[in-house]
């Protein structure tokens, strides 16, 4: 794993935490003189006091070490010949810091793991597990998985855990809430990771939102969190996509990913998904420059959806005439518009001669089964039943899947599954082999 410095138990956390927890009342035994040989004053009253001389001498010995490394030497050695002491949560907690400082993330975890093991409600250790846990598991490490059910536990304790974590001395009321906002973020985030991984899409959206606004410039948590409002895939109608925070989560990750090729990456998929909802890539630029500029997602945020179905039909309707439109532009309309919108269209068509062409589906001497709009001739699926007045001869019967132009007048249609029945048909030239459809684009792609 890669070295990585935990700062939230560092700087004013640590620094303060030491001066309240780390230094033990003198033993009622010893002389005043000796505090003024460099052992520390007496602490409050409800400091721990270590009754034995001798105890009290290696422990101060070991924390008034200004090196680290000599630090961890005294403290490792005070708690192998001191394991039961008053002191040996003070003792672990500045072990954990000294271990962190000198970036030993093992020995980190360990000590950090001994010290919940002793003390249930320490959110700092649980802090370090929970985010180590977690960026082991998301750096791809062998045991990820257990690495997640460890993160989640950390991260549920540290949540349980941290209403009761008093402000250590000598903080700051700033600087405490900006603690405890750190270790918050943390404890959602590992929590979060896990249900996504666990494919529990609520969790992970409301702890990963969490975490992600506290924490706007992390990569490993934004870009889960987008991945979390988009849902499963392929989709699951029982966990509807949260579209709209989707994307802006996707954008807000291309902007902090943290090399150019995850930015082009990430930016593609946040386009991609904005094309899918709005229907177009218009008002995309707009998009990311907010996603650039605002760290977390403004409250009026918005994007405009694609136009429904019905909505297509009627701007069809509204721009074009009738008689202009191609078929499937008809069937389109006939199959997704209102009511009044599909009447305008018929009733402008109906019993007026129409000539196309299709491709054969089905053809005997009173009827033929005919593919008229692109998707339905790659689908090989019948869209028009053509009738005749006279039976065509058999030599003019054309094979199935050939290209035939025709006329005939619309009669009557069902809108799902479509079908439009034209009357009075009229072969306008020999049925030619088939060929490929030439796509007219309709409005549903």
């Amino acid at each position: 794993m890669k070295k990585i410095l935990v700062t939230v138990v560092l700087g004013v956390a640590a620094t303060a935490a030491a001066r309240s927890a780390t230094q033990p009342a003198q033993p009622p035994s010893q002389p005043a003189a000796q505090a003024a040989q460099g052992q520390p004053p007496a602490a409050p009253a409800q400091a721990p006091v270590i009754k034995d001389p001798a105890e009290y001498n290696a422990y101060v010995g070991a924390i008034q070490q200004k090196d680290p490394a000599a630090q961890v030497s005294g403290l490792e050695a005070f708690m192998t010949q001191y394991p039961n002491s008053v002191m040996k949560i003070a003792a672990l907690q500045t072990l954990m810091q000294d271990y962190q400082q000198t970036n030993n993330s093992q020995k980190t975890i360990d000590t950090a793991t001994k010290l919940v093991a002793a003390d249930p409600n320490n959110v700092r250790a649980m802090a370090l597990l929970a985010y180590f846990d977690r960026l082991k598991a998301q750096g791809g490490d062998p045991n990820a998985k257990q690495d997640l059910v460890d993160a989640k536990k950390y991260g549920q304790m540290g949540l349980d855990a941290l209403p009761k974590f008093t402000k250590p001395e000598g903080t700051s009321d700033a600087d405490f809430q900006k603690m405890k906002d750190q270790m918050t973020g943390i404890f959602n985030a590992a929590i979060g990771i896990s249900a996504l991984t666990d494919k529990d899409y609520d969790t992970a959206r409301k702890t990963l939102r969490i975490a992600a606004d506290l924490n706007a410039t992390d990569f490993s948590i934004v870009y889960p969190l987008a991945l979390a409002y988009a849902g499963p895939t392929p989709p699951d109608p029982k966990i509807p996509p949260d579209s709209i925070n989707a994307i802006w989560y996707a954008a807000r990750a291309s902007i902090v990913a943290p090399t150019p090729q995850y930015q082009q990456q990430i930016e593609k998929y946040a386009k991609n998904q904005y094309m899918k909802y709005h229907g177009g890539d218009d008002g995309w630029t707009d998009v990311l420059a907010q996603a650039k500029a605002n760290p977390v997602e403004p409250q009026n945020f918005a994007i405009k959806p694609a136009p429904t179905p019905s909505e297509q039909a009627h701007n069809m309707v509204a721009s074009t005439a009738p008689e202009k439109m191609d078929f499937a532009t008809w069937e389109f309309v006939l199959s997704n518009g209102s009511k009044d919108d599909q009447d305008v269209v018929w009733n402008a068509i109906k019993g007026k001669p129409v000539q196309m062409n299709g491709t054969v589906i089905k053809a005997t001497a009173e009827q033929f089964d005919i593919a008229g709009s692109s998707d339905d001739i790659d689908a090989k699926k019948a869209d028009i039943t053509l009738t005749f007045e006279d039976k065509v001869p058999l030599k003019l019967i054309p094979k199935e899947g050939a290209s035939l132009d025709f006329q005939g007048e619309p009669a009557s249609y069902t809108p799902s599954p479509f079908m439009m029945t034209m009357e009075k048909g009229k072969l306008l030239k020999a049925a030619a082999p088939a060929k490929p459809p030439v796509h007219h684009k309709s409005a549903s792609q």
